[in-house]
């Protein structure tokens, strides 16, 4: 069977517009390239931010980068996945949200390819950037020169698999980071699926407790099916009449002042990590009012870890001293080192059983209907939608 001569997209014309199907040309790979039909795409926070305009994307722009895809044509030079297994047309693989320009200084000297000069994501380009599929909203996509390429077991099913590459890679780094040891108690601000997986995986790494803070009372009961051993509302504890939007002026560590939910909700937090508190806390929220509470809870050399407030313009006010005077970590993740692919795709292997991870694509929509999973995604009517182009719109 011939290269297909177009696929089509779901564009946006600019943040917030309507998405509208468009046919691009398709070509043979180029040396070092792989083209694939896209079986899913999920929709990360991050696609939302960028269509919502919180963040910059250029348009028109495609998105999508949780994608995973069958082979359709390999390019010349790519015979093997990253670990060196064969790869062959058909076959069902995963691959790196980015890709860099070459070897260079932060991959060489740094060991920080994820930030290499001129890196590019996939769902993160304008459509006219050629070869145009390079976004998961669509029906072909081309894995471009220097990707991450993983074969992807067939015990896994599309919606175990496909969040692999972003949800659960970025929590593979964002859990090294926090340098979770056996025996040690975390704290992960935000259960949506990052959150969730962070829980499991620090359950794996050998934390004895962990609590979760989310303010959905559904995503809450869902986490203890996930390693969470307490979840509570981050606005406080039942029937507090504080919330994160309080009024109340700043308290010294710059969250609001520490008086009813909020105070409780601090102490309950230390009181059930003795003797003073978790060893470390995972923000994974996108809030940066989230940051002060963080901080606060830790105990004095504990280590705290952002990778949810990606939007730039995410200012909060921090008393300084704290992070002195407490000996403090704070840590950054942002995209993930490539061992970290490797770690996620074995951590979800290994661990099917004991966890529902297929449960956590809950949304399934046809390429016609991305609208519509952009609105229940944004609106958590569903916990991740997976844009899914072998689907039809159904009259």
């Amino acid at each position: 069977m011939g290269l297909p001569a177009s696929g089509r997209l779901a564009v946006y014309e600019s943040p917030g517009a309507p998405f509208r199907l468009v046919s691009y040309p398709l070509r043979a790979p180029l040396p070092g390239e792989v083209l694939v039909r896209i079986r899913m795409s999920t929709i990360c926070r991050s696609d939302l931010h960028s269509y919502q305009g919180h963040r910059p994307n250029p348009c028109p722009g495609v998105l999508g980068h949780e994608i995973i895809g069958d082979i359709v044509a390999l390019g010349e030079g790519v015979r093997c996945d990253m670990r060196g297994a064969a790869l062959t047309e058909g076959n069902r693989i995963t691959w790196s949200e980015y890709f860099i320009p070459g070897p260079n200084y932060y991959t060489e000297v740094l060991d920080l390819p994820q930030k290499s000069r001129g890196v590019d994501k996939y769902g993160h380009m304008a459509v006219s950037t050629p070869p145009h599929h390079h976004g998961g909203f669509g029906e072909y996509c081309y894995i471009l020169p220097q990707s991450w390429i993983l074969r992807l077991p067939d015990c896994l099913s599309d919606e175990e698999a496909t969040p692999i590459n972003c949800g659960v890679a970025t929590m593979m780094a964002a859990t090294e980071a926090a340098n979770i040891r056996m025996g040690q108690t975390v704290v992960v601000q935000g259960l949506g699926l990052l959150g969730l997986y962070g829980a499991a995986i620090a359950k794996a790494r050998g934390a004895r407790l962990v609590i979760g803070l989310d303010g959905v009372p559904a995503r809450r009961e869902l986490s203890r099916r996930f390693g969470v051993d307490l979840a509570l509302d981050p606005a406080g504890l039942p029937d507090s009449p504080d919330s994160p939007d309080s009024s109340d002026p700043p308290g010294p560590s710059g969250q609001a002042a520490p008086a009813g939910g909020q105070a409780a909700l601090l102490a309950q937090v230390r009181n059930a990590c003795p003797p003073e508190g978790p060893d470390a806390a995972i923000e994974v929220c996108g809030s940066a009012r989230a940051i002060p509470f963080g901080l606060d809870v830790l105990r004095t050399g504990g280590t705290y870890v952002l990778a949810g407030v990606v939007n730039p313009g995410a200012e909060v006010t921090l008393d300084a001293n704290l992070l002195l005077k407490k000996m403090l970590t704070l840590r950054g993740v942002h995209n993930y080192h490539p061992r970290n692919l490797a770690e996620a795709l074995d951590f979800v292997v290994a661990n099917r059983e004991r966890y529902p991870f297929h449960d956590l694509v809950d949304g399934t929509y046809p390429l016609e209907r991305v609208d519509q999973a952009m609105a229940d995604a944004a609106e958590r009517r569903v916990l991740r939608a997976a844009i899914v182009p072998a689907l039809r719109t159904v009259d």
